[in-house]
């Protein structure tokens, strides 16, 4: 979209107005759809960290999975999606497991743990923007 016309589509917002105006936003490809995807991911990892990082560290990881996707992803999945991540839980890690696997050689829990809330704390401001971006452009993604 960019490299059809640099001009008008500098950025992100502009392409997204751009395809909503030629109504192609909805289309099955298309950037505002990939777009709204990805925020969607981010919007569970997001819930994902804040459950288990930052408000529970204790909590049961394959509950606190569970949790966020059903307030993030599920609502816009179909039945096969669904019954994909019904099989794909099973596959979650323990938390130490998972805490293993994303904190660095020798890294400590409560360094892991405040990195973790570093990047909440940048995550979030910035998926209210581009949720505000969203629903002033494509709102129709949102309902």
């Amino acid at each position: 979209m960019y490299e059809s016309n640099p001009l008008i589509n500098s950025n992100l917002v502009e392409i997204l107005k751009s395809e909503t105006s030629k109504g192609i936003a909805k289309k099955r490809i298309s950037g505002s759809k990939s777009f709204v995807w990805l925020t969607r991911s981010l919007d569970l990892t997001s819930a994902l960290l804040q459950a288990l990082l930052v408000k529970e560290p204790k909590k049961n990881m394959e509950q606190a999975v569970q949790e966020s996707y059903d307030a993030t992803l599920k609502p816009w999945h179909g039945w096969i999606s669904s019954a994909a991540f019904r099989v794909a839980i099973k596959l979650v890690p323990d938390t130490k497991t998972f805490m293993d696997l994303i904190s660095e050689k020798d890294e400590d829990c409560d360094t892991l743990t405040e990195k973790m809330q570093i990047l909440v704390s940048l995550l979030v401001p910035f998926l209210e923007d581009i949720h505000c971006i969203l629903v002033s452009l494509i709102s129709s993604f949102l309902t």
